[in-house]
């Protein structure tokens, strides 16, 4: 058996093993669910709803406004308390709407099993996703409806189901190909019938080989479908290092997958594809790792959309230590927040609570031109060259170096013996680009 895998990279510590047997547990709302009007890339959404208003589970609450946009649904039936502004995981003040949960949970009207999808089209069944309010989950939040419609000249032969969850502590995606094995498949399968000439991947690191096994069992007898066994290594998750791992194909400086013929989505955006299509369920739920040292029983939870996170940490029994530092996502690439009483978004795949010894942050000094950040680089960039040239805001410069191209993995940050703060001053710069390009 190969072990695929991309080049460069780091080998962060895994540190899963707090999570990584612990089944999924289902964990109920308690009174009050926050719903942000962004939850996804693209063009927010407007609210529909009123503050007094009954809304039911299922619902639509938010409207889509563009094509690059995500309609957001109500997990629970109850009363609409109010429409305002609200501390969003990204740590901005988001427009959101506000319920009281009723316990009720009263579906909306559509919320029942569909027939065989194989009889619905392309467009139709495009249409059901995008309604769903489905996007990327593994952390980005792209409309997956927009995924799935390249242009008219891209001919798409792979569908790729990332299923490596590289990033340190994380296991959700793990737990669901353990669990929820049929419906990862039958999400695949569904996209596969709607891009016949495609072939498709499930790629799962080789830390995993339970769920590589439970993968194995359930697609025998599918032709069309072969899993992947990739070599754990950081950030084999990465849509275009993944794409490498499994086809051998380089997306080019500023192309898409489509490009190069792929289509990739996460695990947990599969099972979404399944149950919006056979169960008729909008996207209300996701499954959330809440880990690391201040906790005092790491978990995987399956949650509702709009529970607060504090919920999910009491869950867990609280903290164990006082937590120096909380990230929403992982340690590599994921948010650090200010507050616990922030709501699960789509985009929540973990709660990580770091105590002291793991957060600690060394002082930065001096690069020493050693080269390591240049060797690790997965997307082959000079990430000391960016760093000087974002510090002095040089912006055409870091452009014309393909800055912009920099996927903020983290992976020279975590082997640079200066302890240089380079990812965080790519990201500053690059925001810097964007808003600059949109004032001209």
């Amino acid at each position: 058996m190969s072990i695929l895998t991309f080049k460069k990279g780091v080998h962060p510590p895994h540190r899963k093993h707090l999570t990584e047997h612990k089944p999924i547990e289902y964990l109920l709302p308690k009174q009050i669910l926050v719903y942000p009007m962004i939850q996804h890339i693209g063009a927010p959404c407007e609210p529909i709803v009123k503050k007094g208003d009954r809304v039911l589970l299922g619902q639509k609450i938010g409207e889509a406004k563009g094509f690059v946009s995500a309609p957001i649904h109500s997990s629970v039936s109850g009363t609409v308390k109010d429409v305002a502004p609200v501390l969003h995981p990204n740590g901005s003040k988001i427009l959101s709407v506000i319920v009281e949960n009723d316990g009720l949970y009263e579906k909306a009207e559509g919320m029942e099993k569909r027939e065989d999808y194989k009889n619905l089209s392309k467009d139709e069944l495009i249409k059901i996703i995008q309604e769903a309010g489905i996007v990327g989950m593994g952390g980005a939040g792209f409309p997956t409806h927009v995924k799935l419609s390249p242009p008219p000249d891209k001919k798409i032969d792979s569908i790729i189901v990332n299923a490596a969850e590289c990033e340190p502590f994380l296991t959700s995606d793990h737990r669901v190909l353990l669990e929820e094995t049929q419906r990862v498949v039958d999400g695949l399968k569904i996209v596969l019938h709607m891009f016949p000439e495609a072939k498709g991947y499930i790629g799962i690191e080789d830390n995993k080989m339970d769920a590589v096994e439970a993968v194995k069992k359930v697609v025998k007898d599918e032709k069309n479908i072969e899993v992947k066994v990739l070599k754990t290594k950081y950030p084999q998750g990465a849509e275009k290092q993944l794409i490498y791992a499994i086809t051998k194909r380089e997306v080019p400086s500023g192309k898409l997958p489509a490009d190069v013929g792929c289509i990739v989505q996460n695990v947990e955006t599969m099972v979404a594809i399944e149950r919006a299509v056979l169960r008729g369920r909008p996207l209300m739920r996701r499954i959330v790792t809440v880990t690391g040292g201040a906790i005092t029983e790491p978990k995987n939870l399956n949650v509702r959309l709009g529970m607060s996170f504090r919920e999910l940490i009491e869950a867990c029994g609280g903290f164990k230590k006082e937590p120096a530092k909380i990230i929403a996502g992982g340690p590599m690439m994921g948010i650090a927040v200010f507050s616990i009483d922030i709501p699960v978004v789509k985009g929540t795949s973990a709660i990580l609570c770091l105590t002291e010894e793991e957060a600690a942050i060394p002082e930065e000094s001096n690069c020493i031109r050693c080269g390591k950040c240049v060797e690790a680089c997965p997307m082959n960039l000079l990430p000391a060259a960016l760093n000087s040239f974002a510090l002095r805001n040089d912006l055409e410069q870091f452009e014309k170096l393909h800055g912009m191209d920099c996927i903020e993995c983290g992976s020279c940050s975590f082997v640079c013996p200066a302890k240089r703060h380079l990812v965080q001053s790519f990201r500053t710069a690059k925001r810097t680009v964007i808003a600059n390009r949109k004032k001209s």
